[in-house]
């Protein structure tokens, strides 16, 4: 007999993506994610700005009362900001000081915590696991290597017999053993920076339900410090290759280009007629130049600034934006000025000489220096000026004495130093000139092999040293690689109309790209992160954990 007659069905809500259980939302796509999909969604480049929290801050959840450990009769209700305590109306010897309210404080306090999470969650994290693999695939390659090394020794000369002997001998027992526990304790190291790492992410998660608990926490713990770039905070990992040297996370490890590049948004921007060249400002904010306008505009396509007597002939590239964000730019009378951040200060960097004339701009964001193309109607060659404008180095000539450019339009650096160049030669043809950072020639692309002339136009580089050009005679973007062969049509007529100028960003890892008879910007995505998180273990163990097998997650991470 059923003594409570009652039958109650219980229904978990379910992730947006997959059929796992909701622990998580996010309040710019409003979704609903899992633990798995979470993981994922603040690693995608798409979505590596959203804001996620645990599930009930989707309701504005207040957690329960907390009491107060001095007087338990009582409840926290404030904050007192001068000894960053919470109180309740019973501390008086805190009734003088600056107190907040417990919730305003609490907010305040995630909020500023917010970017550190944001950094831990989708770069850290994912950087160190990228690294880790790496770790363990060091420690199953090293006997191997070793063994290598000492087949290479054996073989030499018999009278060194007695003394290779000795050396091997040595190798075998000594380092040998000293070599792989290095690496262990390098992994011991990772995975205890894991676990602070994702023990901070998971306070920050459930501090929603213990507001004070969460204050407490963030005054009496180490808090990640997250500056210019993860390598800082994953310094420890040294020497674990068996060449000398740190560590570094490749891009080529984290990022694979997309089968077919998909259009993120497109802007058309008031106050332009045509897109001839882009300058990237932040993710979101742009300096657009037509034919003789200048404006700074945002991705609603508004203007925010313009920019008078600019140049407006001989030349496209005549802009460019340094790592301050401030606009360098080619003005009217063939000077290049700095236009500070806040719009209102120009700056006179390089004074033009007759008979040379300045027609295209680039910033180094590597090291400030200025790229500068110039022409004497005649032909063309580039100078190097540091960001001062002292004059470091003249490009014009190749190791056989020929002229390397006739007319430089646009200019632009790869990610190994070389210097690249939209060369445009008349008679409706042309070639990207690239030289390496000292000027030496390296080579020189017309088109692909089986094709028409190149008529290049705007050009960049990407996160994988990609180099991308528009061809005003096909109306495409082609890629090429660093070394000048030809890889893929990236863009073709029938996705945009006539490309004519380009900007990578190496934050968001988007492609900007000018319409010629448009006022229209189109932003695509054709590179995307590959996903780790799969193929690794549920949790970080600890120390004590046996190695894992060489044969699973990690090692088929790299081989993605």
């Amino acid at each position: 007999m059923d003594t409570l007659g009652l039958s109650t069905q219980l229904k978990v809500r379910q992730c947006s993506q997959c059929q796992g259980d909701t622990e998580f939302y996010c309040n710019t796509c409003k979704r609903d994610l899992c633990l798995q999909c979470k993981e994922k969604h603040v690693i995608d480049l798409d979505t590596i700005y959203h804001d996620v929290v645990i599930y009930r801050e989707k309701f504005n959840y207040i957690p329960r009362q907390e009491i107060c450990v001095r007087h338990p009769d009582r409840f926290y209700e404030m904050f007192c900001q001068s000894c960053e305590l919470s109180v309740c109306f019973r501390c008086l010897e805190h009734r003088k000081h600056q107190i907040l309210d417990i919730r305003t404080a609490y907010q305040t306090k995630r909020q500023q915590h917010r970017e550190i999470i944001d950094t831990i969650r989708s770069e850290t994290l994912y950087n160190c696991r990228v690294l880790l693999a790496g770790i363990q695939t060091d420690i199953q390659t090293c006997p191997p290597q070793i063994c290598h090394r000492q087949s290479q020794m054996s073989t030499k000369a018999q009278r060194l017999k007695d003394r290779i002997d000795t050396v091997v001998c040595d190798f075998k027992i000594r380092y040998r053993g000293l070599l792989i526990d290095r690496i262990q304790q390098q992994k011991r190291k990772m995975n205890r920076q894991l676990v602070h790492l994702q023990n901070y992410e998971n306070r920050y998660e459930q501090s929603a339900n213990r507001v004070v608990h969460f204050l407490l926490f963030i005054k009496t713990s180490r808090v990640p410090q997250i500056k210019n770039s993860p390598s800082q905070l994953l310094s420890v990992i040294t020497e674990i290759q068996m060449t000398t040297g740190k560590r570094q996370v490749g891009i080529d490890e984290c990022c694979k280009r997309m089968s077919t590049p998909v259009l993120h948004t497109s802007v058309c921007v008031t106050g332009v007629k045509y897109v001839r060249h882009i300058s990237r400002v932040i993710s979101d904010r742009v300096w657009v130049s037509g034919y003789n306008n200048l404006i700074l505009t945002d991705t609603t396509g508004d203007t925010i600034h313009r920019v008078t007597g600019i140049k407006t002939w001989y030349g496209e590239g005549l802009h460019t934006v340094n790592s301050s964000g401030e606009l360098i730019y080619i003005n009217s009378d063939d000077n290049i000025n700095k236009l500070s951040t806040d719009n209102k200060t120009v700056t006179r960097l390089i004074q033009s000489t007759s008979p040379w004339i300045p027609v295209c701009v680039y910033c180094s964001p590597s090291t400030g220096d200025l790229m500068v193309g110039m022409y004497n109607y005649i032909e063309g060659k580039v100078t190097r000026y540091n960001s001062s404008g002292q004059h470091i180095l003249t490009i014009e000539h190749d190791n056989t004495g020929h002229t390397l450019y006739s007319e430089p339009q646009y200019i632009t650096e790869n990610n190994n130093g070389d210097i690249i160049v939209s060369d445009w030669i008349k008679y409706k043809r042309g070639a990207v000139v690239v030289t390496e950072r000292g000027g030496r020639h390296r080579f020189s692309y017309t088109g692909p092999p089986s094709g028409l002339s190149l008529i290049p136009r705007g050009i960049c580089t990407d996160a994988l040293s990609h180099i991308l050009v528009c061809d005003y005679n096909t109306e495409t973007v082609q890629m090429i690689d660093k070394d000048g062969h030809f890889l893929s049509l990236l863009l073709t007529r029938h996705g945009i109309n006539e490309p004519y100028s380009l900007n990578y960003d190496d934050k968001t890892h988007l492609l900007w790209v000018g319409s010629h008879n448009t006022n229209t910007v189109s932003v695509y995505r054709y590179l995307q992160r590959r996903y780790f998180l799969t193929d690794y273990p549920d949790s970080v163990e600890d120390d004590t954990r046996e190695e894992t097998d060489p044969k699973t997650c990690c090692q088929r991470c790299i081989l993605v």
